[in-house]
């Protein structure tokens, strides 16, 4: 399996400072980084580690979802994914994420609400970003389908 990369350029201090991070594999693009952005309320067209974390999430999640809707006998026709990855002071200092909350609706054939749950269930449990994240003290999922 390929190894991927990511580069991060940073000049300044921490509240001062900024940087940008370029997708190096893919080559799809770099983004602009900034502690006070990252801290805000209003991104202001900065990403931030959650960001990236969330979307890396987002993504392995739909994978490995959509994987085990096929073993469960399921077709999936569209799953929508979110995670809400949340950065807060950690009380040893520093900062941490503390919580991801993950959002799946999917249009699937061939597997009713129960069969549905326990797939998207064992995905959260199996995903390797899922995996990788195993140390932020909640992870959350709520999962339906829709008609």
């Amino acid at each position: 399996m390929p190894t991927r990369t990511a580069r991060t350029a940073w000049n300044g201090g921490l509240a001062d400072g900024s940087g940008q991070v370029e997708l190096s594999s893919s080559k799809v693009g770099t983004f602009d980084v900034s502690f006070p952005k990252r801290a805000a309320d209003d991104a202001g067209g900065t990403t931030s580690p959650e960001e990236l974390i969330a979307a890396a999430h987002t993504s392995c999640y739909a994978m490995q979802l959509s994987a085990l809707i096929g073993e469960a006998g399921g077709t999936p026709q569209s799953l929508e994914v979110t995670a809400d990855v949340t950065l807060e002071p950690d009380p040893a200092g520093g900062f941490r994420i503390s919580a991801i909350a993950l959002t799946v609706r999917g249009e699937v054939e061939g597997l009713d609400a129960a069969g549905f749950a326990k797939a998207a269930e064992d995905a959260k449990a199996t995903c390797p970003v899922s995996k990788a994240l195993a140390g932020v003290d909640e992870m959350t999922l709520d999962a339906a389908l829709e008609s």
